[in-house]
């Protein structure tokens, strides 16, 4: 199963705004808690190990890509 990467979340931006409220009051260690077991439920989820880091992959050259700009 290849990485999906196109949209595919039904009211993308309510699920944005539902990820965003979950965060709410918390800490910003507790923030990056939240965010660290969200991330490990979804791979466990998910299960398939090839797609997964395909996803780590994508993620960190991203993040790289835009805290270099």
């Amino acid at each position: 199963m290849p990485l999906n990467r196109q949209p595919h979340i039904p009211e993308p931006d309510a699920f944005y705004e539902e990820l965003i409220n979950a965060q709410r009051d918390l800490t910003d260690e507790q923030s990056e808690m939240f965010l660290a077991k969200l991330v490990l439920i979804l791979a466990n989820h998910v299960g398939d190990r090839a797609v997964v880091s395909e996803a780590i992959t994508l993620a960190r050259a991203n993040t790289l890509a835009t805290t270099a700009a």
